[in-house]
């Protein structure tokens, strides 16, 4: 979810956390691409305790395939949003179905086709555009680390000033850009509350309005916009949310790092149900948790600007973590960039958009690099 602040005029400003309502509908397949690779138990476990779940493996497979098939039923019970692929206690494919409250019990359910099905209650999910030893709102003396407060300077409307993370540096042909959501780059498609549309060369700015009193002065500005909007209108054919913005000479590091994480592998890491991740983002900084389930398709409502009106996309092949109390994933920590929780240059795994007080919700990292063209700048 983009973080947004209440904009005054006058003087002090009152933060926000709610913005951007999403209900979750999950199915479908995720896109592979050639710099995906999968994890070993040994690189989530070296014990070899933790079961991991690839979408590559066929046992898996078949269990989407029963998962896409009853997902429409489901999706009619009141209070279900969303089911998804996890692992059960012994480690085998189940069915998960997301729900809003705890359901009745016979309500849902034991096992479908021979797959059990465990109810993951999950709340109303929102999407999160808006910590540790290291401050991810404070202004950096340049070049700025990333994982930190960002936004664009378009981004203010309706009395509302908004912003998210920037989360991770990618390339292409020689040039450096910031990656981050779509929704916090380039979230203003409509002229409405302030007469102005995200447009390419658009100021990015570090930190974000939220942690600048709603104010552009004395920011850094730090990329300029060089991609629009992957969610609007709504029936657009991107399956993701993501932007970037070129890098200005001397605002960011050229090795990509992330505060607390430091510098990234090239490579990236293909998703699975078990697999250790980490993140750094705006809100909650560093933080950790793990995989949860595979092959979502979801529902997401945004707004046309800060403060603006509501609509729907659809996603699907989306990643699901777990977000107990939203201490992975809050509010301002969209665009961050999820990796597999290793100490030194871990791959990227996914992007960070969406989430509740227990569920957080990532593209596919291949999805996005491959929409944009792009590789990751790393070792």
């Amino acid at each position: 979810m983009l973080q947004r602040s209440l904009r005054s005029w006058k003087g002090p400003i009152l933060v926000l956390l709610a913005l951007l309502a999403l209900t979750a509908v999950l199915g479908g397949c995720a896109k592979k691409d050639s710099l995906v690779t999968g994890p070993s138990l040994s690189e989530i476990d070296p014990s070899g305790g933790v079961t991991v779940l690839r979408t590559s493996d066929p046992a898996v497979q078949a269990a989407m395939r029963v998962q896409d098939s009853h997902t429409p039923r489901l999706m009619l019970l009141p209070g279900v949003v969303g089911t998804a692929i996890t692992a059960d206690a012994a480690g085998k494919p189940a069915i998960m179905v997301m729900t809003e409250n705890a359901m009745p019990p016979g309500r849902l359910p034991a096992e479908l086709d021979g797959y059990k099905v465990i109810e993951e209650v999950t709340g109303r999910i929102v999407a999160y555009k808006s910590s540790g030893g290291v401050s991810h709102t404070a202004k950096q003396t340049p070049p700025i680390q990333l994982g930190t407060s960002g936004g664009s300077v378009v981004d203010v409307a309706n009395g509302y000033c908004c912003s998210g993370t920037l989360g991770a540096l990618v390339q292409k042909n020689g040039v450096q850009y910031i990656l981050s959501n779509s929704h916090v780059l380039a979230g203003d498609v409509v002229s409405g509350g302030n007469g102005k549309v995200s447009a390419i060369g658009d100021d990015i700015m570090q930190p974000g309005y939220v942690d600048n009193n709603c104010s552009v002065t004395g920011s850094n500005i730090v990329a300029d916009l060089s991609t629009l909007s992957t969610l609007y209108p709504p029936g657009s054919t991107p399956n993701v949310d993501c932007a970037m913005a070129q890098v200005r000479a001397g605002m960011v590091r050229t090795d990509g790092a992330i505060l607390e994480i430091g510098t990234l592998s090239a490579q990236t890491l293909a998703p699975a149900v078990g697999l250790l991740v980490k993140k750094s983002g705006r809100t909650t900084g560093l933080s950790r948790s793990s995989i949860s389930g595979l092959n979502a398709t979801v529902n997401v409502g945004y707004e046309t600007e800060c403060a603006g009106t509501s609509f729907t996309k659809t996603f699907t092949g989306q990643i699901i973590i777990a977000n107990r109390r939203s201490k992975f994933l809050n509010s301002g920590d969209s665009g961050s960039l999820m990796v597999e929780d290793v100490t030194t240059n871990p791959r990227a795994v996914g992007l960070l958009y969406a989430g509740s007080s227990t569920t957080a919700v990532a593209n596919p990292i291949g999805d996005v690099l491959s929409n944009l063209g792009v590789t990751m700048v790393g070792q």
